[in-house]
């Protein structure tokens, strides 16, 4: 699981880029307008909650945050998103859930095929990689002057399914239904959440050679840089060694 913290990690210093920002409020601009359809008010729609909590720490201005609630609940006239995920393969088989909202299916496939013809792996049929994965709450709690040990021992008090302590971050992933309990108590405890988000959790990881991982690591990468793909998880397994390459390429 380990995987999911380090990609969240390069994301968060991506999206920081003044050259990416304006792509990153695109996209969650539709996420906002894809939550808000089932109520705009964040206390009632609890996914609204967490979209407006990520466009928070993003720093996106509020004018177009309300202008994407106003989208989805109908107040403004828009074409309609959906949600498709596409089930793939990186090269070397690391399987791929590649979450989009688009307004046209045929731009969004024809974009994340051309990135597979480009750089390799393929899209698999419905049913080939989404059995690898389960959905949970995944909340990355900031360990700063805190003791992981007692961040991850709060954690499981408060209900968590599984914790992975680091020396920076502390993973917790919990069932859908204790995500938002687990969260408020953490919150309540005074501790920093980085990020608070439902994900799709890989069951079991594959592991690659350095070379290798970077190369489907570069894939995952080009599929996020597509304005129409919201999120790509993988089983991909990431070690420190390998961050440490890639994060240095990244800078």
């Amino acid at each position: 699981m380990s995987g999911h913290s380090k990609w969240s990690t390069i994301k968060r210093k991506k999206g920081a880029a003044d050259a990416k920002r304006g792509q990153l409020f695109t996209k969650l601009a539709k996420e906002i307008q894809l939550a808000a359809r089932s109520g705009g008010d964040p206390d009632a729609n609890f996914k609204l909650r967490l979209v407006l909590d990520k466009a928070k720490a993003a720093n996106m201005p509020k004018d177009n945050v309300e202008r994407a609630i106003a989208r989805g609940t109908g107040d403004d006239k828009a074409n309609a998103l959906e949600q498709v995920v596409y089930e793939a393969y990186a090269p070397h088989g690391v399987a791929l859930l590649v979450e989009t909202l688009t307004d046209n299916r045929n731009r969004t496939v024809a974009e994340v095929r051309r990135i597979f013809n480009r750089m390799g792996g393929s899209l698999g049929e419905s049913g080939s990689v989404s059995w690898i994965f389960d959905q949970k709450g995944y909340i990355a709690v900031e360990v700063g002057d805190s003791d992981p040990d007692e961040i991850a021992m709060a954690a499981i008090d408060a209900g968590a399914d599984d914790v992975t302590s680091g020396d920076e971050i502390v993973e917790v992933y919990t069932l859908l239904e204790s995500f938002k309990p687990v969260q408020e108590a953490l919150s309540a405890a005074g501790l920093n959440i980085t990020s608070a988000e439902l994900a799709m959790v890989p069951k079991t990881m594959i592991d690659l050679g350095p070379s290798e991982t970077v190369q489907a690591m570069r894939v995952v990468d080009a599929l996020e840089e597509i304005e129409d793909v919201n999120n790509v998880y993988s089983n991909l397994n990431i070690s420190d060694e390998v961050m440490e390459q890639y994060e240095g390429e990244a800078a």
